[in-house]
């Protein structure tokens, strides 16, 4: 896949970035020189490799799933303006 000069002034305007024609060229030679790397990659064989979330193995940290500091909506909505049931009272924004 290669990306002409028309596709970098989209993708720049979709990115809503800045891009002078004298920077075009080089950034078309860029996203193709990114393109051609990613096509490299879908070239190597990954069968029965595992996925993996680091490169040493370790386990992922988990913690309790408790509730740590309920039983104080009182506090949490006394300096509201309105509540109600516990819960902030807010304007609807929309119609």
């Amino acid at each position: 896949m290669s990306v002409d000069q028309n596709t970098v002034r989209r993708i720049a305007r979709l990115a809503r970035i800045a891009v002078t024609e004298e920077d075009v060229p080089h950034l078309q030679g860029e996203l193709n020189a990114i393109l051609s790397f990613v096509e490299q990659l879908g070239e190597v064989n990954v069968d029965g490799v595992e996925p993996m979330t680091s490169v040493t193995p370790m386990a992922m940290k988990k913690r309790q799933d408790g509730v740590t500091d309920g039983g104080i909506a009182d506090d949490i909505v006394r300096n509201a303006p309105v509540t109600e049931d516990h819960f902030f009272v807010v304007p609807k924004v929309v119609e």
